[in-house]
């Protein structure tokens, strides 16, 4: 007859883990909230790895656990801010858009969360390693351009057609950030979308008939 222990041992494992899981998301939540903060007053270039460690107030033990460069905390903090920029719209207190399925709203809600995080997105994309930034920003529009609309990147006329409708967004929000968000995200979604979409409707169309 087995005894009882095999499985308390399991659980303490289980419960070990789930701590360790823990003290990782809250060191690395310190070290991401560290670089936002720092993001915001002073140019990428001259933050340090130590700057982070001192803003973080963590041992350098600690950040070199986690982490190699300050490259690889832009690219945490890249895809949590497009993972949850890009997520579905569902019930939020700032902007409730959940329910809305067409294209312009889904890029209105992206243009939204681009904005409450504008200090930070905009620290970013003034820095050198803005292309690390630009890099998740693309991989994520083309998913959603994959999954929201009837385009495929497949064979050479759609593909550009494809890269156009994702392209023309990160210009649009690049300008946006350029030139001190004018414009309304609203109005910056009806602007985009009006400019592709007849791209969008060339690309559909020709989509259905193969």
């Amino acid at each position: 007859v087995s005894s009882g222990r095999p499985k308390a041992d399991e659980k303490d494992k289980v419960c070990g883990r789930a701590t360790m899981d823990r003290r990782v998301r809250k060191t690395q939540r310190a070290v991401t909230d560290a670089f936002d903060r720092l993001i915001t007053r002073k140019r990428y270039g001259k933050i340090s790895v130590q700057d982070i460690i001192d803003e973080a107030d963590i041992g350098r033990s600690t950040f070199y656990e986690h982490f190699e460069t300050k490259d690889d905390v832009l690219r945490m903090k890249c895809s949590a801010l497009f993972g949850h920029v890009f997520a579905p719209p569902g019930d939020e207190r700032a902007h409730n858009f959940a329910g809305e399925t067409s294209f312009e709203r889904r890029v209105t809600h992206i243009l939204l969360h681009l904005l409450d995080d504008r200090r930070v997105t905009a620290g970013i994309l003034r820095s050198e390693s803005s292309e690390i930034f630009m890099g998740y920003f693309r991989a994520h529009m083309n998913e959603l351009v994959r999954s929201e609309l009837d385009v495929a990147a497949e064979g050479e006329e759609r593909a550009f057609m494809f890269d156009h409708i994702v392209d023309s967004f990160i210009a649009a929000v690049r300008r946006w950030f350029d030139r001190d968000l004018r414009v309304s995200p609203e109005r910056l979604a009806a602007y985009y979308v009006k400019a592709v979409s007849p791209v969008i409707a060339r690309a559909s169309s020709d989509a259905r008939k193969e």
